[in-house]
């Protein structure tokens, strides 16, 4: 892991098109401003690890063929 200190409105560079800005520090927590491409996915971790989850169950479930003809038949 790299640790880095920045203050207010300094930034870092990942890769060549996503930064990450300190735009406010208010108390102990730090906003963050991220600059990045639209086709890059940005979630506060907490939310990834749900969808990821979410994707896992779905992934997972099994329908018999019946279920899928219904699905076709709508």
């Amino acid at each position: 892991m790299l640790v880095l200190s920045r203050k207010n409105q300094e930034s870092i560079i990942i890769g060549s098109n996503i930064e990450i800005v300190v735009v406010g520090i208010e108390g102990d927590q730090v906003k963050l401003g991220i600059r990045a491409p639209k086709d890059v996915e940005i979630h506060r971790k907490e939310i990834y690890i749900a969808i990821q989850e979410e994707n896992r169950a779905a992934a997972s479930q099994t329908f018999s063929l019946a279920d899928v003809s219904k699905l076709f038949k709508k």
